[in-house]
């Protein structure tokens, strides 16, 4: 496999914006985020991270093309919606960092690349010395969903095997708007945390 893994921190990601907006919307508009991106959007989203100068970015990269890429954030960076659950249930934002998305073009899915991300995040909160916590967050759809496909494979258990817990009382949400809809809506959301020892 020719793929190299390179990490950035803050506004160092500024040349991969494109390709990483390209990348999360075409991964993203697959069950279960079901997500109708646009480019202006995503470009902001993505500033969120870069002004973040703790931040990271992890990108797979084969060739001149991104195809995999992965982000981290502490949670102080991170919006008020994100940070709510945690603050209501007494953890301190500064000592949490948050997994962004990891997202990776199906034809490199089970090479490994998805642990690779997963390690290069934790690596990096624990190198820090900053954080106790790591978490991330999932959306919820539920079983009988019109557009979940027969071969749907939930990511629990990859997810369990990497240490994180589901935390179903730990929940927010977010509005985007789903393929085939007109509207942004809001979808729940719940976390998934990994103590860090």
């Amino acid at each position: 496999m020719t793929v190299r893994i390179e990490t950035y921190s803050g506004r160092a990601i500024a040349p991969y914006i494109d390709d990483l907006a390209r990348l999360r919307m075409k991964v993203f508009r697959d069950f279960p985020y079901l997500y109708d991106g646009e480019m202006d959007y995503e470009a902001s989203y993505i500033a969120t991270y870069a002004q973040s100068p703790d931040s990271l970015f992890v990108l797979a990269i084969d060739g001149a093309d991104v195809i995999g890429a992965s982000t981290g954030i502490p949670m102080r960076d991170e919006t008020p919606a994100f940070k709510a659950p945690f603050i209501g249930l007494g953890y301190d934002p500064t000592k949490i960092f948050y997994f962004g998305e990891s997202v990776l073009l199906p034809t490199y899915r089970g090479t490994g690349l998805g642990v690779r991300f997963f390690e290069a995040r934790e690596n990096y909160a624990r190198q820090s010395g900053a954080f106790t916590t790591c978490c991330f967050c999932a959306v919820e759809r539920p079983q009988d969903h019109p557009l979940r496909p027969a071969e749907y494979q939930p990511l629990d258990s990859f997810w369990n095997k990497r240490g994180f817990f589901h935390r179903p009382e730990l929940r927010t949400q977010y509005s985007w708007r789903d393929v085939g809809d007109v509207h942004e809506t809001d979808k729940p959301m719940s976390f998934w945390v990994k103590e860090l020892s």
